[in-house]
């Protein structure tokens, strides 16, 4: 039987920082398994940053710890597309074709622009407003079968198919039309308030793990992560902070909810957080150790982002081609 063709997927991390545990858990370490099983490209989304102001020297740091970040929680340059967004000229192309094929009303109901815009009110500039366009860009150059996608993106690619849809109906076949790939991820949140999503912008510094938290600091905010006043560890109703901690401690180890309760049966919740802070803390080691290596060794990341986008060029110069023809630019 002829092997099934695989699809390709394709997904993108604004260079804002290092990656909380929330982050890692909940999408980035999927991508590493994702290149098994589609054609996947990764890309660091650089030119989305600049809807917020940056200081330059900081952003350029940030770019290239981001991509070995990426390469340090399992994403393999000799299995998929690892690039840069603003390395390959075709996104900023295709974002402004797409734009011209966006309606204004379309662009002005995304929820996150709005949210955005409140959040930078001195700064409410058109790259935020038409940001749909350009992700459309980036999705569509690559004919990606698949994205991944959270609740926060959904209405952008469900813009980023009516767009497609409206220019194959004007100009005919040329883009495949995207669907979402829901893959089952961890909803991590808090640890100082585990009714909200765990994020880097928390005013407790004790709410958030990043992954290159030293093991020490890990175990002690663990140690203070907001529990109960029961003494039970089980996954149930009312129990957001054990809950959340029993998420975590069974994504890193693999143990089912029922092995985890059945595991600290008996035995208190000081004993459970420690036990999550250490495996957490444990899980983390081969991606600090990891990253550590390649930011010592920029020579290799330098090869490895002009390989990803000497590739990204190459599949998305022929969408261009084909896109430039039928909207009827001369060719060069």
């Amino acid at each position: 039987m002829e092997e099934q063709k695989k699809k390709v997927i394709l997904s993108g991390i604004q260079p804002t920082g290092v990656f909380t545990l929330g982050n890692y858990l909940g999408a980035v370490r999927n991508w590493a398994q994702m290149q098994e099983d589609f054609h996947s490209a990764y890309m660091i989304a650089d030119l989305h940053a600049l809807t917020v102001r940056q200081e330059p020297a900081d952003f350029r740091k940030r770019i290239l710890s981001c991509y070995a970040l990426l390469l340090a929680c399992g994403v393999d340059p000799d299995k998929s597309v690892v690039f840069i967004q603003s390395h390959v000229p075709a996104h900023s192309q295709l974002g402004w074709v797409l734009a011209c094929n966006t309606q204004f009303g379309e662009l002005s109901r995304m929820t996150q622009f709005k949210d955005k815009a409140a959040q930078h009110a001195d700064n409410i500039n058109a790259g935020l407003f038409t940001y749909p366009s350009l992700m459309a860009a980036d999705i569509l150059l690559y004919q990606a079968d698949l994205v991944p996608v959270g609740v926060d993106q959904k209405q952008h690619l469900e813009l980023t198919r009516d767009v497609a849809s409206r220019f194959n109906g004007i100009y005919g076949q040329t883009f495949t039309l995207p669907e979402p790939y829901i893959a089952k991820e961890a909803k991590i949140m808090s640890l100082a308030d585990p009714t909200k999503k765990m994020s880097k912008s928390d005013p407790n510094p004790n709410g958030c793990i990043t992954i290159l938290d030293e093991p020490g600091a890990i175990v002690k905010k663990f140690k203070r992560a907001v529990t109960d006043s029961e003494m039970e560890v089980c996954y149930r109703e009312g129990k957001d902070g054990i809950n959340n901690l029993m998420t975590i401690y069974a994504a890193v180890t693999g143990l089912t909810m029922e092995q985890i309760a059945a595991d600290f049966a008996g035995k208190g919740y000081g004993d459970f957080k420690a036990a999550v802070g250490e495996a957490v803390a444990e899980h983390l080691r081969p991606v600090r150790e990891r990253y550590a290596d390649l930011m010592n060794n920029k020579d290799y990341l330098t090869e490895c982002y002009r390989k990803g986008a000497e590739q990204a060029a190459n599949i998305s110069r022929r969408t261009m081609e084909k896109v430039y023809k039928k909207v009827g630019l001369l060719a060069k």
